[in-house]
């Protein structure tokens, strides 16, 4: 290990570092003494010459103070690299500039001297931004005294702390925390040799084999090994009783912090130090002893628990599956030394459930031959959560892909239904263009639809909820039901008499049931039961499962249940995802369910499913209950009477970035006789506010537009003209606006597409 010293490199340095301290008193002291030269003899001159050689004495103080104080700093970095020269932690000590001044021997042992070098430089093979992690410890360290961070790496978590020496000085301390699994403590009755160690080397227990072994019970670690850190999976040399021994260890650290190591023979052909032959089966870490040519010559009893049973000889390629690479590459790169000790993880072909294992190999030798030990731990869980989380990911681009969409196409029906509209003003059912039109503004109705489904599926399409009986709405769509069905299927409901309510939209709940009935319909070609059944839940636990929670409390469910087909373990998990369909070409567009899933999640409610090749399927609908509020029946059993439409009159402020739809819109509220100024966007409409003669009655603007949005420009028009009503166009949901809206007074939304009817009529109800 390399101590700091004080050079005559460093000397230069620190006089270099002192130095704008002490120059302006040098430079004074020099003026003063030119001034001394051209002065007269006499009082100036005198009071110059002593003013002179005060700040000269002041400069040369503080320069003796400052190399003083560095020489200080010095002695006390020599005296902490002293200490830490045996600790079994990675340790540097830096100066300012965070180069390396002196490193400790574990330090020595993993990086090489790194002296000269900077810490950030030295740390580049393990950081992936060293340089930035080294200066948010070292500017904390500053301020505080000491700093540290936990940082993820490729190969697990590590622990950087930096602490302050002196004015001049950083200790850091690299600290590997790997995450292993919990293994069982060892006991005097197992004759494998095994001890307990602390995280700083101190030994906490060792056996009677492990006394046997080295003769003596020693206290920490650096006293049994000689090539410390310890690696699991890897030999060792240890110091014995009759002289050193190369042992396999294999470690596991426990909840505790604690790290219990094992001790296994190397089979070099020199005598075993294990007397018991079934202490490799009792060890708790599983274990696979490999041929060189690849073939499993040894399994203990937690490596056949975790492969499910395991015959000697088998090839290993026959039992993993890799993972991008051959296994039997993998195994000649480890049996050749070139695999290193990064782990792989692999797949268990034969296991009834997916399986994967982490899986280290470390070359040895088996009567003179090279051999190879394999370290197995479980990793399944660890797949999965990447599984889910890719899923997720993708059901997330997806959606905002749908809404992107979903929102374009909007702006385009808009266009299409609006012209269209305007045509339709201008035929009578007579004119033969007539029917063509209509057969237009209906399939444009029909793409509406489809992109309602985007909507509902991205979450994003607007929603009118209110309190409804389930019983009711399943009661109006019955005769609808019944006649999607067909005569092959009998249609049945059954419904709790203690059903509360809940809250949803009306109209898109329909479109789930009919949805789920048309899906169990085309399951059962040949005919059968579909059976439609309600139910109140109440949940005291949570309920877990399909990657959802839901919470304790009160619901009501729907269950939709068919004898049909049913569906594929291997398909179950893809039947919400969009365009996703077991139908065959020109049978479905897969977007039946991922609709249904939508609407659910956008309500509030929960939506799983349970099915059986063959045997048919259940979608389950859980829905938050609610009461009725008394308000609501009061506000049905009240009808407003009608009233004459009053005449059309008023200035409305357009703002729409989409120039059809601005143009259709325009011409829409003209011909009901408004007075229409237009503007493209937010800026251009604020420049029109600015007149302060012109007089508008109501803001009818898009919702998002290049630069500023529609509630920000209307927040700012408001405020030199309050009580101005607005109307809020979009093409995604309503839900996006409302907390914008609710600071907005006087203002509804209206949804893209919009016909000309629905665009007058919300106008007029605006203003009147």
């Amino acid at each position: 290990m390399l101590q700091p010293t004080m050079t005559s490199q460093s000397l230069l340095q620190n006089i270099a570092r002192i130095a704008p301290r002490i120059g302006y008193l040098t430079v004074v002291a020099m003026l003063l003494a030119v001034a001394v030269f051209f002065l007269a003899e006499g009082i100036a001159s005198t009071a110059a010459i002593l003013t002179a050689a005060t700040l000269a004495m002041i400069a040369t103080f503080a320069l003796w103070f400052s190399l003083r104080q560095d020489s200080a700093d010095m002695k006390l970095q020599a005296q902490i690299a002293a200490f830490i020269r045996h600790e079994p932690l990675v340790c540097f000590i830096t100066d300012t500039e965070g180069q390396i001044t002196a490193q400790n021997r574990v330090a020595h042992d993993r990086f090489q001297i790194a002296t000269g070098q900077t810490l950030a430089h030295t740390l580049s093979g393990v950081l992936a931004s060293p340089a930035a992690v080294t200066s948010r410890l070292k500017i904390k360290a500053q301020a505080t005294g000491a700093a540290q961070e936990d940082i993820v790496t490729r190969r697990g978590h590590v622990r950087l702390t930096a602490q302050r020496i002196g004015e001049q000085g950083f200790l850091w301390r690299f600290d590997d925390i790997a995450e292993r699994f919990p293994a069982g403590r060892g006991a005097d009755s197992i004759s494998l040799p095994m001890l307990t160690a602390s995280h700083t080397g101190t030994i906490l227990f060792m056996n009677e084999a492990m006394k046997r072994l080295i003769g003596r019970r020693v206290k920490s670690l650096d006293r049994i090994f000689a090539d410390l850190p310890l690696r699991s999976g890897h030999e060792h040399e240890i110091a014995g009783v009759d002289g050193p021994v190369r042992v396999l260890v294999a470690s596991s650290e426990n909840p505790a912090g604690r790290r219990e190591v094992f001790l296994l023979p190397t089979r070099t052909g020199k005598e075993e130090f294990v007397r018991d032959p079934t202490a490799f089966d009792a060890l708790p870490v599983a274990l696979l002893r490999l041929s060189g040519d690849g073939h499993v010559r040894e399994a203990n009893r937690a490596a056949r628990d975790l492969l499910g049973g395991i015959e000697q000889g088998a090839r290993v390629s026959q039992i993993f599956e890799g993972l991008g690479r051959s296994v039997n590459d993998w195994l000649a790169d480890a049996l050749a030394g070139r695999a290193g000790s990064m782990p792989e993880v692999l797949r268990v072909t034969h296991a009834r459930t997916e399986t994967y294992l982490q899986v280290t190999l470390t070359r040895t030798l088996a009567q003179g031959r090279p051999a190879l030990v394999a370290v197995l731990s479980d990793a399944t869980q660890l797949k999965t959560l990447e599984a889910q989380f890719v899923q997720s990911q993708k059901m997330q681009a997806i959606g905002q892909l749908a809404g992107g969409v979903a929102h374009d196409f909007n702006n385009l029906l808009t266009a299409i239904t609006g012209y269209c509209d305007l045509l339709l003003l201008r035929h009578s059912k007579n004119d033969l263009d007539y029917a063509d039109l209509v057969q237009i503004n209906q399939n444009a109705n029909r793409a509406a639809s489809l992109v309602g489904q985007l909507l509902a599926f991205s979450r994003k399409q607007t929603l009118k909820p209110k309190i409804i009986d389930l019983r009711d709405t399943l009661s109006d769509i019955t005769h609808l039901l019944n006649r999607l069905v067909g005569e092959k299927i009998r249609l049945t409901f059954t419904h709790d008499p203690a059903l509360r309510h809940v809250r949803a939209d009306r109209r898109q709940l329909e479109q789930v049931i009919m949805n789920l009935v048309v899906n169990a319909r085309d399951a059962m070609p040949e005919g059968g039961d579909i059976k439609i059944e309600t139910l109140a839940v109440s949940l005291r636990e949570p309920l877990i499962r399909d990657r959802a929670t839901v919470i304790p409390g009160d619901y009501v469910v729907v269950r939709v249940t068919d004898v049909g087909v049913g569906i594929a373990p291997d398909k179950l998990a893809k039947i919400f995802e969009p365009f996703f369909t077991t139908k065959c070409q020109g049978e479905g567009t897969g977007l039946g369910l991922s609709t249904a899933y939508g609407i659910v999640k956008q309500s509030g409610g929960f939506i799983f499913c349970d099915s059986v090749a063959g045997s048919g399927t259940t979608f389950s609908l859980y829905f938050p209950a609610h009461d009725p509020a008394p308000t609501d029946d009061a506000a049905a059993g009240t009808t407003p009477a009608k009233r004459a439409a009053p005449a059309a009159d008023g200035v409305v402020l357009l703002v729409e970035d989409e120039a059809p739809v601005r143009t259709f819109a325009s011409r829409a509220l003209r011909m009901r006789g408004y007075t229409v100024i237009e503007a493209q966007n937010a800026e251009e409409a604020l420049k029109t506010l600015e007149d302060r003669s012109l007089t508008v009655d109501i803001f009818v603007t898009d919702v998002i537009m290049p630069g500023m949005d529609g509630p920000s420009w209307v927040c700012e028009a408001l405020k030199q003209r309050p009580g101005t009503r607005v109307v809020f166009v979009s093409g995604y949901s309503e839900e996006s606006l409302t907390e914008t809206r609710e600071r907005i007074p006087n203002s509804v939304f209206l949804p893209k597409p919009f016909s000309l009817s629905e665009l007058t009529a919300t106008v007029q109800g605006q203003i009147h």
